[in-house]
């Protein structure tokens, strides 16, 4: 049996091979294996001046000063670091977070644990694009909110912020500005700077990097303190104690120096794909858009198929890996909590399937794939 289509690339990337090769040089004895916290001795320097130098192609993706990346193991710990670091760190001058009831959950189930610790969370509900307007945002700032977290692309939908707009109302109240942008490095150009990020959470695997590590861009303000959530040794300026992973590093910086340089290439590759997956489709009835396309990027589609359920749906496509986007609880699946957060009725969330494509994505892909949904469509709804 041949391997499946893979169409899930919102869910995690291949490796680049050329990540890969250059993570390998970091793992062995004949190679830069050393810790990189060791200074007494040539291995270890070369070692740090890798972990450095990484650093440095993460910043460059963001436009970012290199002093201002934290390593992490990923984006869940980035945004952990974010919001607790920072609510936990600033306590005294205020008690409040805004963020949004389809964000990831890696800040969904942060702010719940926040709410437990006694902070308050404002949650706004997107209107049926799936984006949260700056004038949401006015309404919902307070005299004591100390920090607004949004994302920059929401992983099921693929719908784009207006980052710069958002942090405007937050600074403008007095906060500070965090987004996840998981799904949007080597997707859409970010500068922290110029789009007013005080705080940006980023993951590896989400741009064909390993997994396993992370970074979080923190600002270099007096106003932005985090207290630390993991102790022993006090790295990465006092923020993430740990000993670094230099392989997974390097990969981290490797793929995003290729991000910077075939980013927009790739995007516009995808772009066409995207385009035909959907023009293979058009002559089907019944098949609904839950991206808002034109303001989506362009590797992630969410549809819905009447007359069928996802899940079956899923079962019928062997030949294709995808993702409904939907939690099995016990013995029930439960619709995305992002689709009904939009307003898509219960009957059709069950309905829906996410469609993510990537840089190794290729044309016979797509044909094959919209063969195996054409047919597997006939079948379940005869």
């Amino acid at each position: 049996m041949s391997a499946p289509i893979y169409l899930d690339y919102a869910a995690t990337t291949p490796v680049d091979p050329r990540v890969a090769e250059a993570m390998s040089r970091y793992l062995t004895l004949d190679g830069t294996f050393a810790n990189p916290a060791s200074r007494s001795h040539m291995p270890g320097w070369l070692a740090e001046q890798a972990v450095e130098g990484a650093r440095r192609q993460v910043a460059d993706l963001i436009q970012a000063d290199p002093r201002e990346i934290v390593w992490t193991s990923g984006a869940t710990e980035a945004d952990n670091l974010a919001l607790i670091g920072f609510m936990r760190a600033n306590r005294g001058r205020g008690r409040h977070l805004v963020t949004s009831i389809i964000e990831h959950k890696a800040i969904v189930d942060t702010a719940k644990a926040l709410e437990a610790e006694g902070f308050e969370v404002t949650w706004l509900t997107p209107g049926a694009d799936g984006r949260i307007t700056p004038e949401q945002l006015a309404e919902a700032m307070r005299a004591d909110t100390q920090l607004v977290s949004l994302m920059a692309v929401n992983n099921e939908l693929g719908v784009i912020h207006d980052l710069a707009a958002l942090a405007e109302v937050a600074h403008a109240h007095g906060a500070v500005f965090h987004v996840d942008a998981a799904q949007a490095a080597g997707k859409l150009p970010l500068d922290v700077a110029a789009q007013g990020i005080d705080l940006l959470s980023l993951s590896a695997h989400k741009v064909y990097g390993p997994k396993g590590i992370g970074a979080l861009y923190v600002k270099r303000s007096p106003e932005i303190r985090l207290e630390a959530l993991i102790h022993g040794g006090g790295h990465e300026r006092g923020m993430r104690s740990g000993t670094l992973a230099t392989h997974q590093i390097v990969g981290m910086g490797e793929a995003f120096a290729l991000a910077q340089s075939e980013g927009e290439a790739d995007q516009a590759s995808i772009a066409a794909l995207r385009e035909r997956f959907l023009a293979g489709l058009a002559d089907l009835e019944g098949i609904h858009a839950n991206t808002r396309l034109e303001a989506a990027v362009p590797n992630i589609v969410n549809l819905a198929f009447d007359g069928v359920d996802g899940e079956s749906l899923l079962m019928a496509l062997r030949q294709l890996a995808l993702s409904t986007g939907s939690a099995c609880n016990s013995a029930s699946v439960e619709p995305s909590y992002v689709l009904q957060g939009i307003g898509v009725p219960r009957a059709r969330a069950l309905a829906s399937l996410r469609f993510s494509f990537g840089r190794f994505t290729s044309e016979t892909d797509i044909d094959q794939a919209l063969a195996e949904i054409r047919h597997a469509l006939t079948r379940l709804r005869r």
